[in-house]
């Protein structure tokens, strides 16, 4: 029997994508249907429901499912859910379909189908409420909002066929696990209690200080990197694992870290989004979430530690996966090392922090980023992307 944390809400995981004979034929059939393109938000959606990751989601929520988890952060059945999974599409498109009509959802980079989806419900929703409610904002400068309220008028509800996995397993290889996957791997490690650690940079050594924590205080830790889409600036998928890669070669013990990418876009979305990070890791297998400073933030919307916060606002069990609540890390130059504010009595003359946007620069401009801040195996990959813009830029 095993020793991991069961998926959310159900005694399996419930992956949606069809294999063998049963996804040819749909596949064959798709080809007969009316063809709506999604968003790259709702690809990523898709691609997680197929392969369970959003376990026991059956397909894209209808208006009371939305609702409930807008105002109460659950479905309409009682499961906690803290962020809507929905469909959108426009008047027009909507109107052609009709009542339990069959569509298929094409990729929105090449046009190939990736699911099909049964339409048992069209519904109108107030995008501000859905702000307001998620993003805690309705500012059209949060890219969460800016997100939402680009939505076309009318969400499509209902179960879904998954029919592909979006390209993501021959662009990222071993390094795209499902649900499935990362069980077996903590089966094999022979681990069960499994810290995730969620990021959408490279590690540098505030992260590697929060994962090396997990590691004291789990058997092992998913160093889990976002393969989706970010905002414009940010380091691509394949740079950043790359980096983080050296990092867990040169700097970890074998056997205790294991990397993997999902394919979700960020939604930015501060405390929420920190809440559906934990549901999806409790389906890949995690007992617990490291949970630091901003988390899945954006700007100055949420306050250091929202995240930490929202954990205690929710029923004890709502979630088999915890929280590992760990705050702001740095090099501190009297202690001699990394330390957290918990750990460090020194002040803030004392330590070394660096934001995301002086390492952008630093890397951009080709100057020294201090060895305190990140590994030089690390700087080493980072400098090349960033030598290659560069050179680009010049031609």
């Amino acid at each position: 029997m095993s020793r991991l944390v069961p998926p959310h809400g159900a005694p399996t995981l419930k992956p949606l994508l069809l294999e063998g004979a049963a996804r040819l034929e749909a596949l064959a059939r798709a080809q007969c249907l009316p063809r709506l393109t999604v968003s790259s938000r709702e690809k990523g959606d898709l691609i997680m429901l197929g392969i369970g990751g959003f376990t026991p989601l059956e397909g894209f929520m209808g208006k009371a499912d939305w609702q409930g988890v807008c105002d109460r952060y659950q479905l309409s059945s009682g499961l906690f859910w803290p962020i809507p999974i929905t469909l959108s599409a426009t008047r027009a498109a909507a109107g052609a379909i009709g009542a339990g009509a069959e569509v298929a959802l094409a990729d929105p980079d090449d046009g190939s189908v990736l699911a099909t989806m049964t339409v048992n419900e069209q519904y109108a929703i107030d995008k501000t409420h859905e702000c307001q409610s998620v993003f805690r904002t309705t500012d059209a400068k949060h890219p969460g909002v800016a997100m939402v309220m680009a939505q076309p008028e009318v969400n499509l509800a209902g179960p879904v066929k998954v029919l592909s996995d979006g390209g993501f397993k021959a662009k990222y290889g071993e390094l795209f696990l499902t649900p499935a996957e990362t069980r077996a791997s903590f089966e094999r490690l022979g681990w069960a209690r499994v810290a995730a650690f969620q990021t959408r940079n490279p590690m540098h050594r505030s992260h590697e200080y929060l994962a090396k924590v997990a590691v004291e205080t789990c058997d092992g830790v998913l160093v889990h990197s976002l393969l989706g889409k970010l905002k414009p600036g940010d380091i691509p998928a394949q740079v950043r694992t790359r980096a983080i890669a050296v990092l867990i070669e040169n700097y970890f013990r074998p056997g205790t870290v294991l990397q993997a990418g999902y394919p979700l876009d960020m939604r930015y979305a501060g405390p929420r989004e920190a809440l559906l990070h934990a549901v999806f890791r409790q389906n890949y297998g995690c007992s617990h979430l490291v949970v630091g400073r901003d988390h899945a933030g954006v700007g100055s919307y949420y306050g250091p530690f929202d995240a930490h916060r929202i954990f205690d606002q929710i029923p004890a069990s709502a979630l088999h996966t915890k929280p590992l609540k760990i705050g702001v890390t740095f090099w501190c130059y009297r202690c001699n090392g990394m330390a957290s504010d918990r750990t460090c009595p020194h002040p803030d003359a004392d330590r070394l922090q660096v934001s995301g946007t002086q390492l952008r620069k630093w890397l951009e401009e080709g100057a020294q980023v201090p060895g305190e801040f990140s590994r030089a195996e690390v700087l080493e990959v980072l400098r090349g992307y960033y030598a290659q813009g560069r050179t680009q830029a010049s031609v």
